[in-house]
């Protein structure tokens, strides 16, 4: 499915970033992520404001142009053919770059790729739900007589909102609606597989999402991004429980208890350690590693999760960190940063479209924003030490916490970099003679 962790970093082939240079034997599926642009229907996702400055540059250089060859002819004023000509260049080359980066999007980012091979190019989205679940089910089949790992990453629910027409219409609850009812009838079917093959009572399963649903994404008054409940913000918000806050659903027939609700703050992270303890293997000792594994809180062995402080990250700024209190119970959560939300008192980024994680688009807290989820998962009443006993307290370990958690992090290059962000063409994946990128997978066989 999709990994989203791009493919190489010094030549087109290097597939250092790839699925298989990081521990995994099969990848099938998205090395970059699901756009608007793949769709081709919607507005640009991808740097909007920036694509329309471009776009009116170009249109700029190009009236510019016609002007001077006008007035060049009608003898209006006097201009040398040089002049007009290296305009004319210059213009030629700020088109090719603006087109190349954005007008080429859908080729150069929406693909799919098996093992190093890409298989379309650009993908078709009829097609990617049926691929996607064939790709799972024939390597459930493949690895049946033996312990496997399967990760699927599925597209959806995940904007466009690609939905094949078996199931455009059947939710009352719009577009969004549809493709979760789609996400779940692909679940449904993984599930069948694993039952037919008899691995039911051997297969452990983990069922999450890796945050809430996206407040700023619409088209027209339809909300494309899926709704958080009383929870406050959305993706992308670094610490608002709207963004962070998901379910986690696990099914182990035979060896967990079916319906049991455990109501602990885990994280993403513990999947890790928990398929290294599944596997019989051990986690790596000389690192500090964020994750505890999951099998003691599921099998009823401890009551309260591994996690006493959870971080909350936007990009490399921590936002917000979780205080799990073991001998009260109670969690707190303190904001040190949190989004400007526009327009204010909307609960998201609307104007932006997405929110940012510093700079004028956050406002910094000292003292810290300090919540008690016990009672209020809302985030709506921030306290102080007017209105709470144990306000200084609380910050205080939390703060010590923050700086403990510090010297555990190694510095590495900074990958949201400008540099690393702008389009290498020395870099694209290209099924063909770049830039003739256009392949099926029908073709290749």
């Amino acid at each position: 499915g999709k990994w989203h962790m791009g493919v190489n970093c010094k030549t087109h082939r290097d597939h250092c970033h790839h699925p298989l240079n990081h521990g995994f034997d099969y990848f099938y599926g998205m090395p970059f992520t699901l756009v608007n642009e793949c769709q081709g229907t919607d507005d640009p996702e991808l740097a909007k404001s920036l694509q329309d400055t471009y776009w009116f540059y170009t249109q700029m250089i190009i009236l510019a142009v016609f002007t001077l060859v006008i007035g060049k002819l009608a003898n209006l004023f006097p201009v040398k053919w040089k002049i007009i000509i290296c305009l004319a260049i210059c213009g030629l080359l700020h088109f090719i770059s603006w087109f190349s980066s954005y007008g080429f999007t859908k080729y150069w980012n929406c693909i799919l790729m098996r093992n190093h091979d890409i298989t379309e190019q650009p993908m078709n989205l009829q097609k990617t739900t049926s691929n996607m679940l064939k790709e799972a089910i024939t390597f459930i089949e493949r690895n049946k007589h033996r312990p496997f790992l399967l990760f699927v990453s599925l597209l959806h629910v995940h904007t466009p909102l690609i939905t094949t027409e078996k199931f455009q219409g059947r939710s009352r609850h719009g577009l969004y609606g549809d493709n979760v009812e789609e996400m779940d009838w692909m679940v449904g079917r993984l599930l069948d597989v694993i039952d037919k093959e008899d691995l039911k009572n051997t297969t452990f399963i983990y069922f999450g999402s890796d945050h809430g649903g996206f407040l700023e994404a619409h088209r027209g008054n339809s909300q494309l991004g899926g709704w958080n409940g009383i929870y406050k913000g959305g993706k992308g918000m670094g610490g608002w429980e709207g963004g962070i806050r998901v379910p986690g659903i696990v099914r182990w027939p035979g060896v967990l208890p079916a319906g049991t609700v455990i109501d602990e703050p885990t994280s993403l992270m513990d999947i890790y350690p928990t398929v290294v303890q599944l596997a019989g293997g051990a986690v790596p000792q000389d690192r500090v590693v964020d994750g505890h594994t999951l099998l003691p809180l599921l099998q009823g062995t401890v009551k309260h999760s591994g996690h006493e402080f959870l971080f909350h990250y936007c990009g490399v700024f921590l936002h917000a960190v979780r205080w799990h209190q073991k001998d009260s119970g109670t969690v707190w959560k303190a904001h040190f940063a949190t989004p400007v939300f526009q327009p204010e008192g909307s609960g998201a980024c609307f104007r932006r479209g997405i929110c940012p994680c510093f700079g004028d688009g956050v406002t910094h807290h000292d003292p810290p924003l300090l919540f008690n989820l016990s009672q209020d998962p809302s985030e709506a009443n921030p306290l102080s030490a007017d209105t709470e006993p144990l306000f200084d307290a609380v910050t205080r370990r939390i703060r010590r916490a923050v700086e403990e958690h510090r010297k555990t992090l190694t510095p590495v290059p900074q990958q949201l970099s400008p540099y690393n962000n702008i389009w290498k063409p020395w870099l694209q994946p290209c099924c063909g003679m770049f830039p003739f990128c256009w392949c099926h997978e029908e073709n290749n066989k």
